[in-house]
């Protein structure tokens, strides 16, 4: 649910990559046009210590409502009060695309209301589903994309849809077809209809319509690495819904009036650039860093050696966010190998905790989710290849040497209860060990984007700068999987930005007869 926004940079990254007409100004009206902003209250404000930055111009007119919720506490006092003391107070709004230091995100969160505003609620309202053109299949599963090719060039035809009893009907496109099925199964459907590598398509039995090893392949994702700090016992932590009878009576709360500690996160967050155990780092510790793990390690080709450069100016920028550090009101416990979502947000220990989580915003590494089967109902293989890239890494664990910087300034150190044990229990003040806890301690954020990016065919990429997949004249993706480099921060905000450029993509196609685009 949390609001996050791109920075200028990253977004002219973007264009800078190969792709004409995509940069921080074109998509920056579409931030506006997909959500509506509610203005922190006035106790907020004093809470948290006034939020001076706060635009209240950038309000927006969309459908999905961004608001404030009413559970913070004196952590996220004390947050940004620790940030201040380290020089990393905030003194711009992240929606302008500049932003440095610590601030309190919205959230999607109708105001007032204390529900969640989603696409289906903020898009799917009652009168968009009586519209005649309109009809919603549930229970249907997608088998592939029917095609066929017209004067060289592959037309999508329609779609083969299977229900829940296993009938089987084939769906047919006036205009398009548009794929949204997200960053792990967009490419699954792409394979299962002849599109992606020749190599695998034929040792699977599938016709190749387009031969486009790119397809599944640049994924990646936002590592988070955890950790949980005991709290003195006269402040707040979220940990007290452990005891059945709290969280009974918190959830009775919520279920009869919205309001109470599960109708809100209570979650502060802070944009960082790169930092260690002493601060933020020099501009010569950067370049040492970088010049260290990017001088060496295996043969890059021209296009990796081109897209690393990248986000080496990015992440060696000092005004630019590398890291997106979260303040949790509670444990967030990554054990070795957690059952659930649940067990993670469980809390492991018999005391009160508050957890602090550090995101690297642009990886290194690289993953891929392909086909292991010409079966939809097989899913398909998913390899993240976290840290694989070694820089990645090494600048996790710095964040690490950050945080504990972060736990020892006034004054968030006023409240941690130095008698119990934290989780870990190493301490990063040595890079050896900081490295161990990233290690031990680090999980998907659940960010995953880039398995079809949009790029030049010949730079890696599968759809044009209109989104229109390589070698098709009229299919076209999007969702996440779409995203070139992945955006600083939690990426929804800019789905839904790249979603609302896409509907005005598709009405100037259907203006000039349809999207039968040249094939690139």
């Amino acid at each position: 649910m949390m609001a996050m926004f791109p920075s200028r940079t990253n977004l002219d990254t973007w264009g800078k990559m190969g792709n004409k007409g995509w940069s921080f100004q074109d998509l920056a009206p579409y931030f506006q046009k997909f959500s509506t902003s509610h203005p922190p209250s006035q106790a907020i404000r004093e809470t948290l210590g006034g939020l001076g930055y706060y635009q209240e111009d950038l309000t927006g007119n969309g459908p999905v409502q961004l608001s404030f919720d009413d559970h913070y506490s004196v952590m996220n006092e004390k947050w940004f009060k620790t940030f201040a003391e380290l020089g990393l107070e905030m003194k711009t709004d992240p929606r302008t695309g500049r932003a440095v230091g610590a601030f309190q995100n919205a959230s999607t969160i109708e105001s007032g209301k204390n529900t969640r505003s989603s696409a289906v609620t903020a898009y799917y309202t009652d009168i968009v589903a009586k519209r005649p053109n309109l009809k919603v299949l549930t229970e249907a599963t997608v088998q592939k994309i029917t095609t066929e090719t017209r004067e060289g060039r592959v037309i999508a035809t329609g779609v083969e849809v299977k229900d829940k009893d296993g009938k089987a009907t084939t769906i047919t496109a006036k205009n398009e077809v548009i794929l949204a099925a997200g960053t792990i199964r967009t490419p699954q459907l792409l394979e299962l209809s002849g599109i992606g590598d020749r190599d695998l398509l034929e040792s699977l039995g599938i016709d190749v319509l387009i031969d486009n090893p790119n397809v599944g392949e640049h994924m990646q994702d936002h590592l988070m690495t955890s950790q949980q700090f005991p709290v003195k016992k006269e402040y707040p932590s979220a940990d007290g819904l452990r005891d059945p009878d709290t969280f009974r009576s918190a959830f009775e709360q919520y279920a009869t009036t919205r309001q109470g500690p599960l109708s809100g996160m209570g979650t502060s967050v802070a944009y960082v650039p790169l930092a260690d155990r002493d601060g933020v780092m020099t501009q010569a510790d950067r370049k040492a860093l970088f010049d260290k793990y990017l001088s060496s390690g295996p043969a890059l080709s021209p296009v990796q050696k081109r897209e690393f450069k990248l986000i080496r100016s990015l992440l060696e920028a000092e005004m630019e966010p590398a890291i997106q550090y979260m303040a949790f009101p509670g444990s967030l416990t990554v054990t070795e190998h957690p059952d659930t979502l649940t067990d993670m947000f469980t809390s492991h220990a018999p005391y009160n905790c508050i957890g602090i989580m550090a995101l690297l915003n642009h990886p290194f590494s690289r993953g891929s989710v392909h086909i292991s089967s010409n079966d939809v109902s097989v899913p398909p293989t998913w390899d993240p290849n976290y840290c694989s890239h070694p820089l990645d890494l090494e600048i996790l664990a710095r964040t690490v040497g950050f945080v504990e910087k972060i736990v020892n300034t006034a004054p968030y150190a006023d409240m941690i209860d130095p008698t119990l044990k934290r989780l870990p229990e190493a301490k990063g003040d040595d890079l050896e060990a900081a490295r161990e806890i990233v290690r031990a301690r680090t999980v998907s954020c659940f960010h995953i984007a880039g398995s079809c990016r949009m790029l030049p065919r010949e730079l890696g990429g599968v759809v044009d700068e209109k989104l229109i997949v390589h070698g098709t004249g009229n299919l076209r993706i999007v969702d996440a999987s779409m995203i070139p480099l992945e955006p600083l921060g939690n990426i929804q905000t800019t789905v839904y930005a790249v979603a609302e450029r896409a509907a005005d993509f598709i009405k100037e196609s259907r203006k000039k007869g349809g999207a039968m685009l040249p094939i690139r």
